[in-house]
């Protein structure tokens, strides 16, 4: 006899066995998956409640709230707001796998440092090419390459999360992280938690550390310390006001981009563009650059610029 069973008999039975484990393996992840996800709007909800007097009070003129961190090697910044839209709209817009990386593109594109952003798909999903640069027009070839990956990563009927992540960026920064994660909280209402957030090594360091002592030097954020010599309320500076900005202008493009939904096809671009610095405005003490003018040329050059791959 044939020590090796080859039989039709055994053979089924194996493949049947393996799909049983396949399967298993498959339903753990995914309830491990939903488990997450549910925690992580349970979170969200007693964030929400956490924030009341904070949404409703607070120097931003909107349901805003605004946090930062400054690590050894790492910052972040994290807004949470009230957006007055539904959590359809916002889930379907900017959590869709087939529209969504170009939705970003087109709210990435509103910051003033966003020079390109291009949506394709790789080999392991969506990419988005986005290049970095000044706060005025320059030439492609004189910013840098960011290659953001698009993840969708939870998607529930009362909660969704979605993750942009780069493994690089210029001058040793890197894990770069926008995050969006979103609950309702109303008919037309959704409260959102972004987070923007890179780690850096000593070239980064470096690089900060000369802006900031050049012209950056009275760059200011949103949060408030004590001077120790005076007992006065002062603005951080520093790299935490730095990330603060730059977070305050990704949750403004957020809501630019939202609110032009709603306007024809044609007028959508000019709305958000608009919006956005408008908005901006508001603050002016830490996010005016540029002259609306030039900000509106600038933003209309590249946004053509960036319906082609480059």
């Amino acid at each position: 006899m044939n020590r090796l069973d080859t039989s039709p008999t055994r053979n089924r039975w194996t493949r049947l066995w393996r799909m049983a484990v396949m399967t298993a393996v498959f339903g753990f992840l995914c309830q491990s998956a939903f488990a997450q996800a549910d925690d992580r709007a349970a979170s969200l909800r007693d964030k929400y409640r956490s924030l009341t007097q904070q949404l409703a009070h607070n120097p931003f003129q909107r349901p805003l709230y605004l946090e930062s961190r400054e690590l050894p090697s790492a910052l972040s910044g994290d807004i949470y707001g009230v957006l007055n839209y539904s959590f359809a709209t916002v889930n379907g817009t900017l959590n869709d796998p087939a529209q969504g990386p170009a939705n970003w593109c087109d709210v990435l594109i509103l910051h003033l440092n966003t020079k390109y952003c291009h949506a394709s798909t790789g080999a392991s999903g969506a990419v988005l090419d986005v290049n970095i640069g000044k706060k005025t027009e320059e030439p492609l070839s004189s910013s840098y390459r960011v290659q953001f990956n698009y993840r969708p990563a939870a998607s529930q009927p009362d909660y969704f999360r979605v993750e942009l992540s780069a493994a690089k960026g210029p001058l040793s920064t890197k894990d770069y992280r926008i995050e969006l994660e979103a609950i309702p909280v109303g008919d037309n209402r959704t409260f959102i938690h972004l987070t923007y957030a890179y780690g850096y090594g000593t070239a980064g360091r470096l690089a900060m550390k000369t802006y900031l002592a050049t012209i950056g030097s009275d760059k200011v954020g949103f949060s408030t310390t004590r001077d120790p010599s005076t007992g006065e309320k002062q603005y951080i500076g520093g790299v935490r006001g730095l990330v603060e900005r730059n977070t305050m202008r990704y949750y403004l493009a957020i809501e630019a981009y939202l609110g032009a939904l709603s306007s024809p096809g044609a007028a959508r671009l000019d709305k958000r563009l608009g919006d956005w610095f408008d908005a901006t405005e508001q603050y002016p003490r830490q996010l005016h650059e540029v002259d609306r003018a030039d900000y509106m040329q600038m933003k209309h050059d590249e946004y053509q610029r960036q319906q082609t791959a480059q």
